[in-house]
């Protein structure tokens, strides 16, 4: 097995490419960068209710797939954006298996990262019930350097979450290169909600908190004002509200929008989050209105939450194209979800088939007979 990435874009695994457009206009190879920690996920489905203690559950389901960073890593890569990660990587079998699943198999470019000697690989079990879900993770701080950010690539595009303090020197020398810094924000422990968390927005290009965040840190009363008092403060603000959607304020193009989450009945919300803000970048990075960026960034998560685990729950052009196919033939949206989706007839039609995405498994993986 190979323990450094490949300098190089793999060949996208996307059926279709969104920035085919912008390819020969000399800008850099890749198209997003984004650094932070990997975790083995094993994620338990099926459960009738929060595990009780003292007793013993069963779950009806159970998948396993790399997590953490990757989750938002590989809903890009599967959009056909070109991907490249820094992240450190244990040396164990876990290791071993979210280097391969990611770079192999995925299309990930790591050659910004590192296979860390005697560290093991953090893990996170999920637990998923009555449409929520509750994590218990174990790891320990990467030995440093933790990721190889000075052989960070020159990109399009970044991703981030901002912290209390200031934003990390990549970020800020990747937007003085040009690139667009595309952030968001841990839940705050503390409770003390501080707005200087906020200070580095002047950097940023679009914010996308959920809407608790946005509301605490903006100190307002529902997702529609936070989101005006964020489009202050930054160019791109977006708030999202769960099953309600997204709000967003588009200050570059003058644009607004609040566009409904569409129901599904979820599997497994786990990393919904991570493939709304794929979604979103894609559309950012492509040109289209606000509209369609969060119609579109809200259709990638509703498909993600049918299947298990993070990262390789992330939908591709097939499934988008599948999706719109049996709605346009067999029917079963309304009026103005058809309306609202309509975009997607002008893109759809290079997306084929292409070959099955992986999928999480109970197993990281079985031995060669």
């Amino acid at each position: 097995m190979s323990t450094t990435g490949s300098a190089q874009p793999a060949p996208t695994p996307a059926a279709l490419d969104p920035l085919a457009a912008l390819r020969d206009d000399g800008g850099p190879e890749q198209d997003v960068f984004l650094t932070g920690t990997v975790f083995l996920d094993i994620v338990f489905t099926g459960l009738d209710h929060a595990p009780v203690r003292g007793t013993e559950s069963w779950a009806r389901g159970m998948g396993s797939s790399p997590g953490g960073v990757a989750n938002m890593a590989t809903a890009l890569r599967r959009l056909g954006l070109r991907t490249s990660l820094a992240a450190a990587f244990g040396d164990d079998v876990y290791g071993d298996y979210c280097w391969e699943s990611l770079a192999d198999n995925e299309g990930i470019d790591l050659a910004p990262s590192h296979r860390a000697p005697g560290w093991h690989s953090p893990v996170t079990v999920s637990m998923a019930y009555e449409g929520e879900r509750t994590m218990v993770s174990h790891g320990h701080e990467a030995p440093a350097p933790c990721v190889s950010v000075a052989q960070r690539p020159r990109s399009r595009a970044c991703f981030t979450a901002l912290t209390p303090g200031r934003m990390e020197n990549w970020a800020r020398d990747a937007y003085e290169e040009g690139s667009k810094i595309f952030a968001d924000v841990g839940w705050d422990d503390t409770g003390a909600w501080d707005p200087d968390t906020l200070a580095d927005l002047s950097y940023c290009h679009a914010f996308l908190p959920n809407a608790a965040e946005a509301q605490h840190y903006t100190r307002t009363g529902s997702p529609e004002e936070a989101v005006r008092a964020l489009a202050e403060l930054v160019p791109i603000a977006v708030v999202t509200k769960g099953a309600g959607g997204a709000v967003a304020v588009d200050s570059l193009t003058g644009e607004s929008a609040d566009v409904p989450a569409l129901p599904v009945q979820a599997l497994d919300p786990t990393g919904a989050g991570d493939v709304f803000v794929a979604g979103f970048i894609s559309g950012t990075l492509a040109g289209w209105p606000l509209a369609d960026r969060l119609a579109f960034a809200n259709l990638t998560a509703a498909l993600s939450v049918q299947h298990f685990g993070g990262s390789l729950s992330a939908p591709g052009w097939p499934e988008v194209a599948a999706w719109w196919q049996y709605a346009t033939r067999c029917g079963g949206q309304s009026e103005d979800v058809m309306r609202r989706y309509g975009f997607l007839s002008g893109l759809l039609p290079g997306a084929d088939r292409g070959s099955a995405l992986r999928r999480a498994t109970p197993t990281i993986g079985f031995r060669p007979s």
